[in-house]
């Protein structure tokens, strides 16, 4: 009985090993590629638990999900001569198990190695001026550069953004200069508009007033009122002729006399006009 049940257990125990050297689980983001005897047997095993003969057959799982490879600063110097460093972050997605298995030793290594290489060759074509502010239609450029290579190798660039332009100092002190006097020309440009716009009511004014001369004795009454708001003890207002005559003028004959007009309280003294 005992060596019946010590080769029962061994036969359970081999049967054991057997079933977990022969089944595998693929994620639901993985796919299963098998070699039999070093050939690719038939298609790439989906999600889910799998059969392979032990000692034949060797599998190797691909990750399908998008992953995202940071590309290290490169330096290089644009097209306009300026010394500079950019980084980048690029997205991809692995879309044939197959060829990333057979047709490349290692596609996340070579992945990076163009990521890098198209960068530098983007910096050298492109301005400092696109590399700061068009970097949609390079990020666009460095897509496809990178995905030509790519797609062979069964793996799809999603999409590739430039994240950082670092210059040098003496760029970065240039650079500030000119946009302090570029925001100094704009100030200037408001100024003069506003001195212009300010000149042409001013030139409106007079021409009221030089039409209309009720309106320049009430502009000077208001200037007076005005003046007399500082609190000065004396003020000198001169009065024209024209404005004497016409105040004679306008008051009727025997009218009585009225109470002279006071500035904060103090009399002002009616004036006269001379002989």
């Amino acid at each position: 009985m005992d060596v019946v049940l010590a080769v029962v257990v061994l036969v359970l125990a081999g049967v054991l090993v057997l079933l977990g050297a022969s089944v595998r689980v693929v994620a639901q983001y993985e796919r299963g590629v098998v070699l039999r005897l070093g050939r690719v047997l038939g298609e790439p095993r989906g999600p889910g638990p799998t059969v392979i003969t032990p000692g034949i057959d060797r599998m190797r799982k691909v990750n399908t999900q998008i992953v995202t490879m940071p590309v290290p600063a490169q330096e290089g110097i644009t097209r306009d001569n300026v010394t500079v460093k950019v980084d980048a972050v690029v997205y991809w997605r692995v879309f044939d198990p197959v060829r990333v298995v057979v047709d490349v030793q290692n596609y996340q290594a070579a992945i990076g190695q163009v990521a890098q290489a198209s960068l530098r060759s983007i910096i050298g074509k492109s301005d400092l001026d696109d590399l700061l502010s068009n970097r949609e239609r390079l990020n666009q450029g460095l897509e496809l550069m990178m995905d030509s290579p790519a797609v062979d190798w069964g793996v799809h660039i999603d999409r590739v953004d430039i994240k950082d332009v670092a210059l040098p100092e003496s760029m970065k002190r240039s650079m500030s200069r000119q946009a302090e006097a570029e925001r100094e020309r704009r100030s200037r440009v408001i100024t003069a508009e506003g001195e212009l716009q300010a000149s042409q009511k001013l030139a409106q004014a007079a021409e009221v007033m030089t039409t209309q001369p009720a309106a320049l004795q009430l502009r000077l009454l208001q200037t007076m009122v005005e003046v007399a708001a500082e609190k000065n003890s004396t003020v000198v207002l001169p009065f024209p002729v024209e404005l004497l005559r016409f105040l004679e003028r306008s008051t009727p004959p025997g009218a009585e006399e009225r109470p002279a007009p006071a500035v904060d309280g103090v009399p002002v003294p009616r004036p006269t006009a001379p002989a």
